[in-house]
């Protein structure tokens, strides 16, 4: 995955109090999102912690779906209806929207080697 060190960069870039270390948990999770190929094996229920662990503010609308608003980037996401599970559909769709909002595995070295002053 991503080292801790990395993790702590990437949350002082998006503002994230640096004590605020992301847990190991958290960072299989990024890393099984973005994972090639797809996971058909992702609880919404870590989605929703891992979101609200990146500051996300999430807001419950009809059915299914869910508002999220993170790093200025706003978005619909739906919750699995018959499981806690995300098909693959569901999966890539997450996974664009944490594109958009700049939260990726890549994303997240680049900002830890931006705050230790590294050129690549």
């Amino acid at each position: 995955m991503f080292s801790r060190s990395a993790l702590n960069g990437i949350l002082a870039t998006f503002n994230v109090d640096e004590k605020a270390i992301m847990s190991h948990k958290h960072e299989q999770l990024i890393g099984a999102i973005f994972h090639d190929p797809i996971s058909g094996n992702i609880h919404w229920r870590e989605v929703e912690s891992v979101l609200n662990h990146l500051g996300a503010q999430i807001d419950h609308l009809s059915g299914a779906r869910i508002r999220v608003k993170l790093n200025g980037h706003e978005g619909i996401l739906h919750r699995p209806h018959h499981s806690n599970v995300l098909d693959r559909q569901g999966v890539k769709h997450l996974r664009e929207y944490l594109a958009r909002a700049r939260v990726t595995p890549s994303l997240y070295e680049a900002g830890e080697a931006e705050r230790r002053g590294d050129k690549k």
